[in-house]
């Protein structure tokens, strides 16, 4: 039977309708999305998104959920790729009221519960927030006290997503690697080894790390993680290319 429900989950489309919309940045927003008979999802997982053309054209994209389970609710925060014709219509095009299709939970590698896996590091890139987001709010809703790092790598600061949310969290730690905020006691540059030691958590056996971003920055910071002595097996990472549109 779990076996048959995993399957459903990968081969059945479901509608989705848009019910509410906030922006993000000048280039990204938040679609919440009622889907239909949706089955639920773990913290880091992502779906399939699926637009039909009049004409009959389809394209497909995979995009992060940014929500924790929140009954037939979902979040996808997308950001707009240049000549992205999916990215493109999500962030431009759809209205609310209006209906796609959304396939999946997908992923069983890049997940991880609050309430049942050991305390984490989540390292991020860019969009790459988009599912440590998702963590960050299972946690938040199960309030449980397990120890989180967030280390959050981006260009600058018009390129912060969930600025009023992420600006309470204690544990986060902001790198800009072009222009830094006034008054920023960091000089923009890019993310070290250091940082990675300084503002993580002590390498140990009970320790996960989550990585997303490009796949530059995926490889270096996982690179760097192993360097000081985190366990490879214990790093996890979830990167995304060019191909994303």
């Amino acid at each position: 039977m779990a076996r048959a429900a995993v399957s459903g989950r990968l081969t059945t489309w479901r509608a989705a309708e848009l019910v509410a919309v906030r922006a993000e940045t000048d280039t990204a927003r938040t679609l919440t999305l009622r889907v239909e008979r949706w089955p639920g999802h773990l913290p880091g997982q992502h779906v399939d998104v699926r637009l039909t053309a009049p004409d009959g054209y389809q394209a497909e994209r995979s995009y992060s959920i940014a929500s924790p389970v929140d009954g037939d609710l979902i979040d996808l925060t997308v950001q707009r790729v240049p000549d992205g014709e999916v990215s493109g219509y999500l962030v431009d095009g759809l209205e609310v009221g209006e209906r796609i299709e959304i396939r999946g939970p997908v992923g069983g590698w890049f997940v991880w519960n609050p309430e049942r896996d050991g305390p984490a590091l989540l390292v991020a890139g860019g969009s790459g927030i988009v599912p440590i987001m998702s963590m960050l709010r299972a946690r938040r809703r199960a309030g449980v006290g397990v120890p989180v790092r967030v280390i959050y790598a981006l260009r600058d600061p018009g390129q912060l997503f969930y600025r009023d949310e992420l600006a309470a969290d204690p544990d986060l730690f902001l790198a800009y690697s072009r222009t830094a905020p006034p008054g920023d006691p960091r000089p923009p540059g890019r993310l070290s080894g250091a940082e990675l030691t300084r503002h993580g958590l002590t390498p140990s056996s009970a320790l996960t790390c989550y990585v997303c971003g490009p796949t530059g920055f995926v490889e270096s910071v996982s690179a760097a993680l192993v360097s000081i002595g985190h366990e490879p097996a214990r790093v996890r990472t979830e990167r995304f290319g060019p191909s994303g549109r």
